[in-house]
């Protein structure tokens, strides 16, 4: 058997998707290897961890709890996990809410946790507003970027190297349109423009080129039925709706033109960029989702394909990359609206869901090559960021970072890999004493 069937293969031993009961705080943790002295911030992750203990009925939902580790010169300081405090955590706790505006029906910032700004903010779906949190992972107040954010934001926002601007999609299901936003350095929107869909879409994420935004306007839309019954994400496959991706202007305001590609949903874009006439689109791409089953995105195979638009003849080639199922890519992100070669994504583990894998694959996009590292049965690993050694290092000169579970003992770790030698032995192991269950999006925080 392959690696990579292997890692598809087997299932862990402890379910890491049951929540943890409470928070915590470790200092001065174990290491094996040598922490890079280089790495100097906090690595952190986010997902669903409902108080109370309850799995949720939806793979996506449930209170957000964000966890970190603070690596400085070479050792690891801390563990921390807080939950988001949302308004029911609060009360159930017996705190006093966040200061700050509200928007929607949820406030559960749990997808995302980013820096911007100044700001570390965990995000969330569906016109969710960000929650500031301190250095410690505690929150601190809900934000509406300085009164400038005209509804809620959302979860999975890309932001311009170059630039140093946010770039984000915002959607609520009360409006006819989504709100294609540009965020500040510092921190303010200076740009909304409304697109108008039916639907209205779930639009999780949008990618960047240096001229324009990829907008993904795909067939899985808000279903009134289910908002009716209860569902806490009321969203569903809309057969026979076409399927887009739009490209709107960047630098000027501008209408947006649309291309059509055969029916399909992207989550996460790997990278976005232009060479002449053409405009080429890395994804994570499912057939369909939330179809028959309507609390989880696996009921088909999230595989790696590129889409090349033509901007000449309006017309879209579309080619799979790899086979292998496989979810949240990364990038260099100094690469972002660039021509990339490598990507790193989770080969997915049957049993885990789309949160986690026991491989990790990296893509040589140019020799069309992959190399797998993986942690062996009974391991899952989440979300992989990728840290280069220097402001000035090769695209692949630096360090995976990735969380790990061991079904075996029911404990997770950080485990630091050599980008250039994915296949090779951890640069470093950081063994945590608490366990990290299945979760989303991963991020550096420099210190």
């Amino acid at each position: 058997m392959s690696v990579a069937a292997r890692a598809l293969a087997t299932p862990p031993r402890y379910d890491n998707r049951r929540p943890v009961a409470a928070e915590s705080t470790e200092l001065d943790l174990t290491v094996t290897g040598r922490l890079p002295a280089e790495l100097d911030g906090c690595f952190v992750r986010v997902g669903p961890n409902p108080l109370g203990g309850a799995r949720p009925a939806h793979s996506l939902v449930g209170d957000g709890m964000a966890h970190g580790v603070r690596l400085r010169a070479g050792r690891a300081l801390w563990y921390r996990n807080r939950w988001i405090r949302t308004d029911r955590v609060a009360r159930a706790l017996g705190e006093l809410p966040l200061p700050g505006p509200r928007h929607g029906l949820s406030d559960n910032a749990g997808g995302n946790l980013i820096r911007h700004g100044g700001r570390l903010l965990a995000l969330g779906e569906a016109g969710v507003l960000p929650v500031e949190l301190d250095a410690h992972l505690d929150s601190v107040a809900r934000v509406d970027f300085d009164g400038t954010l005209p509804h809620g934001f959302a979860a999975h926002a890309q932001c311009d190297p170059v630039t140093g601007e946010l770039f984000a999609v915002a959607y609520y299901h009360e409006l006819p349109y989504v709100e294609h936003l540009v965020i500040s350095p510092e921190g303010r929107v200076r740009r909304c423009d409304r697109i108008e869909v039916t639907g209205p879409p779930l639009m999780h994420s949008l990618a960047l080129t240096d001229r324009h935004s990829v907008l993904f306007d795909l067939p899985v839309v808000f279903d009134p039925r289910l908002a009716r019954a209860g569902s806490r994400f009321p969203y569903a496959w809309s057969a026979g709706r076409p399927a887009r991706l739009g490209l709107l202007p960047r630098r000027a305001p501008g209408d947006v033109r649309w291309f059509e590609v055969d029916p399909c949903y992207v989550f996460h874009p790997v990278n976005a960029y232009e060479v002449d006439d053409r405009c080429v689109v890395d994804v994570i791409r499912y057939d369909r989702v939330f179809d028959r089953d309507l609390h989880s995105p696996g009921e088909s195979a999230p595989t790696l394909w590129r889409w090349t638009l033509d901007l000449t003849r309006g017309t879209v080639a579309a080619e799979q990359l790899d086979d292998i199922p496989q979810e949240f890519p990364r990038i260099d992100e100094r690469r972002t609206t660039m021509a990339h070669r490598y990507a790193y994504t989770v080969a997915m583990q049957s049993g885990a869901g789309v949160l986690g894998g026991s491989a990790l694959l990296r893509h040589d996009l140019v020799r069309r090559e992959v190399t797998v590292h993986d942690f062996g049965p009974h391991r899952e690993a989440g979300e992989a960021v990728f840290v280069p050694r220097g402001p000035l290092a090769a695209e692949d000169d630096g360090w995976l970072l990735t969380y790990v579970h061991d079904g075996r003992t029911d404990r997770s770790s950080l485990v630091v890999l050599d980008a250039g030698d994915v296949a090779g032995p951890p640069v470093a192991v950081v063994h945590l004493p608490a366990r990290i269950p299945s979760g989303f999006h991963a991020n550096w925080i420099p210190a």
